[in-house]
């Protein structure tokens, strides 16, 4: 009999079942049923939750909540729906500009993770350099439409580090496909240490910059990080 139920259970797909089913305990039927499908069903939603963790590939935070005082939010939006990722349902893109260490890469991976719990979201990280060697090496090997693709299937997509190193023509022109892909179909949040005048350090082209850019404003709010890097404080804090 419970080699039956086992084999019956994962023809259906029901692993928790399959695996637990003789442990728990009920009164009736159909609170053993209800028990059991409660089970099941919480055991998927972990198994899809660890799975989209794990394809977002998003740095490593800390447990310190995150510290707004020192960013200049705009009108149209909130600290709630930017944490709670209302913005990824209209579409839109977020744009963090501040000095290295304001906690840019924090906010968006916290948006991130809230994204993944809450609503189950297809989220990806990379930084803009990476992205660009990824491209370039799918564009080598044949694969690029693969990795589109993939790409196309997110509902969130963050670019880390625009402005850090500048891109080779190549990958500038990838990452400017990826983001025109993006445009009015799913969300951006790009983290930057340059003003949009100087992105053309990044792009070196002025045209491709301007058209970069065009596509980004467009549905985008623009939160501006000022302060003091949180690394330098905390270091002078450890002194």
């Amino acid at each position: 009999m419970k080699d039956k139920i086992e084999a019956y259970a994962k023809r259906l797909k029901l692993s928790w079942i399959r695996e637990h089913f003789h442990e728990v305990e009920a009164e009736n039927h159909q609170e053993y049923l209800l028990k059991l499908f409660e089970q099941e069903v919480q055991n998927r939603e972990e198994r899809k939750i660890n799975l989209l963790l794990n394809q977002a590939q998003l740095p490593k935070t800390g447990n310190q909540p995150f510290q707004w005082e020192h960013i200049q939010i705009p009108q149209g939006i909130s600290r709630e729906e930017i944490l709670e990722g209302h913005f990824i349902h209209q579409k839109e893109n977020l744009i963090l500009y501040g000095g290295v260490g304001t906690g840019k890469t924090y906010l968006a991976t916290l948006l991130s993770l809230n994204a993944i719990h809450s609503f189950g979201s297809k989220v990806k990280f990379f930084t803009v350099a990476s992205l660009a060697n990824k491209l370039i090496e799918a564009n080598q090997k044949g694969s690029l439409p693969k990795l589109m693709k993939q790409i196309e299937k997110l509902d969130l997509l963050i670019l880390d580090e625009l402005g850090y190193i500048p891109l080779h023509k190549e990958g500038a022109e990838l990452v400017f496909q990826v983001i025109s892909m993006c445009y009015e179909t799913k969300s951006l949040v790009i983290t930057t240490n340059l003003q949009f005048g100087q992105w053309n350090h990044v792009f070196g082209d002025p045209i491709l910059t301007e058209a970069v850019i065009d596509r980004l404003i467009h549905h985008s709010h623009l939160l501006v990080f000022n302060g003091e890097s949180f690394r330098y404080k905390e270091s002078l804090l450890q002194q």
